[in-house]
């Protein structure tokens, strides 16, 4: 009976993709298998993303499994964050005056740095490895990296093909601009910043299966004890958190609540995860989208739930995002998830303006006609500017045929000065919700999710703050079933601006 592990250890996304459905067993971060060290058990080792080089919740036994397996030509594949502890060394240090190196293990000679970048990419493949063997066209998947530029002389295995770079479109004449892929001497250690590898190209898990000489009986075999890793894995949010999931509800359709806000750093991600958590918690099967391309931002929820990396996961806007809002909600209509929580960019308005339509947060809900729950943090201009931001975005989006459920003002600091807002807010508004979010602060690095994030630090601390300051049934109560109904032009966006 083959075996192949998948590390399950804080920081870890195991949930993020399917992997081929191959996973089997769970690697805890000591290196065992049910009580038993990894190479003995194993026939084949997948390190998922995440943030692990951050977290770097495993120790040296761990560490010492991972060689072991390498050592004796088993099959070791590194994704993402993976692929960095499967490196030399990694750089964290984005933003930071100074480099911040995160040593890993040195299995693949390369070095990585900060490179951002989150598109739906076609990779064209180096046959250096058994992995890609009769692998004759490129290779398809997702990246939604933050170090992602790889330096060093390891065997290539994949370079993909991207639209941005750091924030940026890119202007290049080489079409695989982006090396994402590498193996060492032997071909059994590979990494790839290419995340569902596996899961979008099937030639890749056949070539596995005959690496690892698995029989029809092995193959099955694997197949059945997947279903059972993913029953275990959906056991708890988060990981090792022993927080039990509740009893899935009756929910008939999928509900949908888009989170806007009112600029830049308001705290979306943080109340999206939180939410995701605790919806999760309570047996709710959680869909996480996110407005424009940076898909990096539904992560830490996603962390939470175990839920996938969608390929609708990004609503485009412009030419940015991987799937148009009309398909999305399709699909979404013909899965099983519950309820659809989906987070804006930058202001609801940010782009409205632009000739392109759709630009903005505010013409995915118009479109949609999906309630907003609007966001705004009160660190840079107090609770009071907030207030008054709160009151002129929910009456212009209500303008605009915006249903504006609830507000929230995010960071707290002074529960007096909040509760005296609040009369304002609702005798100038139709908003009915009126919440307030304690002001949090991470006792370490790790809480900003655009430069450094521990996604179990982070997830974690969104998860009992929302919980502690917000009635999540009122807010399961603002979702509902939508329709898409079509973008406004951009002449009827200036007359209702008008």
């Amino acid at each position: 009976m083959k075996k192949i592990g998948i590390t399950y250890i804080k920081g870890a996304v195991p949930g993020f993709e399917n992997f081929g459905k191959l996973p089997t067993d769970f690697v805890n971060s000591e290196g065992l298998v049910n009580g038993v060290p990894a190479h003995e058990e194993l026939d084949a080792l997948i390190i998922p993303g995440g943030t692990l080089i951050e977290s770097a919740d495993y120790n040296d036994s761990f560490k010492k499994e991972i060689k072991l397996m390498a050592k004796e030509g088993k099959p070791v594949i590194g994704i993402c964050a993976g692929f960095q502890l499967l490196g030399n060394q990694t750089d964290v240090g984005r933003k930071s005056e100074f480099p911040i190196i995160k040593e890993g293990l040195g299995l693949i000679n390369v070095e990585f740095s900060p490179l951002v970048s989150s598109d739906r990419v076609r990779a064209k493949v180096f046959n250096n490895s058994f992995l890609v063997k009769n692998q004759k066209e490129d290779v398809t998947g997702f990246h939604t990296h933050t170090y992602g530029k790889i330096t060093g002389d390891a065997k290539p295995l994949f370079y993909s093909q991207i639209q941005r770079m750091n924030y940026s479109d890119v202007n290049s004449d080489n079409k695989y601009n982006i090396f994402s892929g590498a193996v060492n001497d032997d071909g059994n250690v590979i990494g790839t910043m290419i995340h569902n590898i596996l899961d979008e190209n099937p030639i890749l898990v056949k070539n596995l299966f005959e690496y690892i000489d698995a029989t029809e009986e092995d193959i099955e075999s694997v197949y059945k004890r997947n279903h059972e890793y993913r029953r275990k894995l959906n056991e708890e949010v988060g990981i090792k958190t022993k927080i039990a999931i509740d009893k899935r509800p009756n929910v008939k359709n999928p509900k949908f609540l888009i989170i806007g806000s009112d600029g830049s750093e308001s705290g979306k991600t943080f109340i999206q995860t939180g939410l995701a958590g605790a919806l999760r918690k309570r047996g709710y099967k959680v869909c996480l989208l996110k407005v424009g391309p940076d898909a990096r931002d539904i992560i830490p929820g996603l962390y939470l739930t175990k839920g996938n990396m969608e390929e609708y996961s990004c609503i485009k806007i412009g030419h940015l995002g991987w799937c148009d809002l009309e398909s999305g909600i399709n699909k979404i209509k013909d899965s099983d998830y519950d309820i659809v929580i989906i987070e804006g960019v930058m202001s609801v308005f940010t782009g409205i303006l632009n000739k392109i339509t759709p630009y903005s947060a505010s013409e995915i809900a118009i479109a949609g006609n999906i309630p907003l729950l609007l966001v705004s943090g009160v660190n840079k201009g107090g609770i009071e500017t907030s207030a008054v931001n709160l009151v002129s975005h929910a009456n212009l989006l209500e303008k605009l045929g915006v249903d504006v459920k609830g507000v929230i003002l995010n960071k707290v600091y002074n529960e007096e000065i909040f509760k005296n807002t609040i009369p304002y807010i609702k005798n100038n508004t139709n908003v009915e919700e009126v919440f307030s979010v304690d002001k949090f602060k991470m006792p370490t690095r790790g809480s900003i999710p655009e430069i450094e994030i521990k996604y179990d630090l982070f997830s974690l601390a969104a998860l009992e703050t929302v919980e502690k300051n917000l009635d999540i049934d009122k807010i399961i109560s603002m979702a509902r079933e939508v329709e898409f109904n079509g973008y406004l032009t951009f002449d009827e966006i200036k007359e209702k601006f008008n």
